[in-house]
């Protein structure tokens, strides 16, 4: 058994089904149940699903029970400060869970100052320290965050961001799933850390163009100012997080802007381009 935390995301989502379509026997766990009228939940037949918040660690035991592996994505909550989510680890290993693999971030080592890369590198070094196999994956920026502008572009045609013609290599979330399948099932990656990024440097004004031309029709970007950008993600995390994120976009340094081979040693092809991932998700900006 395996189970994944934040299983209805945009990682966790694609895990699941990777899994399950390997003939894996998978336990989701999501904060709502199936027929949540707030939320879009969803996990595919035979997958077993199980409503559990990693807020509360006591409350996983249910979903952990039988596992032999488990794939921890931390809610946005459990990156502010004052969380312990430590205590996850310490109960997936009393649970009788060999292996975890978890998804961290870049800023761990690119920026390792900052108050919640300090707190992901803590729990980082919580993991290698404890006698679970593990495995830790690195993403820069997602492609999905391209999803902010879905409303705007749908209703005005416009994408909204700041540092226009800044760019990163931004990674598809499919890319990311499909690494941490390999590592879940496959004993070759234990004690691994894995960079994941795109193929390509893309600015947020490329992004929008990408978006354009999937839809064939016309996305005019709009530069939002630090401040604008810093209210409107702080509504969806901590504050805090939301200023470390806007510093790696604003000023990202050489490593930061580095594309990674590590896509690709694991899965034996280069990772996917932003303009594969719009041209998957364009029914989401029509």
């Amino acid at each position: 058994m395996i189970v994944v935390t934040g299983a209805t995301g945009n990682i966790g989502r694609p895990l699941t089904r990777a899994l399950a379509e390997a003939g894996q026997q998978v336990t989701a766990v999501s904060r709502h149940a199936p027929m949540a009228p707030t939320a879009k939940v969803s996990v595919p037949d035979g997958v077993r699903h199980v409503v559990a918040d990693l807020a509360e660690p006591a409350g996983l035991k249910p979903a952990l029970a039988g596992a032999k592996a488990l794939f921890l994505l931390l809610s946005g909550d459990l990156h502010a400060t004052g969380a312990n989510p430590a205590d996850i680890i310490a109960v997936a290993e009393a649970a009788g869970v060999r292996r975890v693999v978890l998804l961290s971030t870049q800023g761990v080592s690119t920026r390792p100052f900052g108050a919640t890369r300090i707190a992901m590198r803590a729990l980082e070094d919580v993991l290698r320290e404890s006698g679970l196999e593990w495995a830790i994956l690195r993403p820069g920026g997602f492609a999905s965050n391209a999803l902010w502008w879905a409303e705007s572009i749908r209703a005005q045609g416009v994408a909204a961001a700041p540092f226009g013609d800044i760019g990163v290599p931004i990674v598809d979330p499919a890319d990311i799933a499909e690494v941490a399948a390999a590592c879940l099932v496959d004993h070759q990656h234990a004690s691994a850390v894995y960079e994941l990024t795109g193929p390509e440097v893309i600015t947020p004004r490329g992004q929008a163009e990408a978006i354009a031309a999937a839809l064939g029709s016309p996305v005019r970007f709009h530069d939002l100012t630090r401040e604008e950008a810093k209210a409107a993600m702080s509504q969806s995390m901590p504050a805090e997080l939301a200023e470390d994120t806007l510093t790696i976009l604003g000023s990202p340094s050489p490593a930061e802007r580095r594309i990674s081979p590590d896509v690709e040693r694991v899965l034996g092809r280069a990772p996917r381009p932003f303009a594969d991932w719009a041209a998957r998700n364009v029914d989401a900006f029509r």
